[in-house]
């Protein structure tokens, strides 16, 4: 076993100003409105879980103050679209908004299904802001035994 000294250089460790100036440019121009428009696709989009089970693909969207009739779930081939728009609760007559965080709009969401499923006889539960769908798998995606015989 070699021992052997190295030296420890502190500001090897530190990020550039330069490096910093890039990160922060390509976070605002690259993704931009990320932060503005949380329903919009992407990192900061629509939050999905997809579970898939042997008889179904589950997925649970949050939609936080999205009414259930304002919600649109479509499945063409093996990608499912949750559509929908939030609305603005109140107007403000007087004054003006000093921060505005809350989004207001359309949003779509879009993903690629781990497997085909019937759409026909999906299930679409919504509850305290989470959209719960049940989507049956079609007889071809589902997994086969095949039993092993011996002679």
């Amino acid at each position: 076993m070699s021992d052997s000294i190295v030296r420890w250089e502190p500001f090897s460790e530190m990020m550039s100003l330069r490096d910093a100036m890039n990160r922060l440019f390509e976070d605002s121009f690259i993704r931009p409105g990320s932060l503005i428009a949380p329903f919009e696709t992407g990192a900061l989009g629509l939050a999905v879980d997809v579970i898939e089970t042997k008889e179904n693909v589950v997925v649970k969207a949050s939609v936080p103050g999205v009414k259930p009739e304002d919600i649109d779930v479509s499945v063409t081939g093996d990608v499912l679209t949750i559509k929908g728009e939030t609305q603005a609760e109140e107007k403000i007559e007087q004054g003006s908004y000093i921060r505005q965080e809350r989004h207001f709009g359309a949003f779509q969401r879009s993903l690629t299904l781990p497997a085909v499923v019937v759409a026909d006889k999906a299930k679409a539960e919504f509850e305290q802001g989470v959209l719960t769908l049940t989507l049956p798998k079609a007889e071809e995606s589902k997994p086969k035994t095949i039993k092993v015989k011996t002679k």
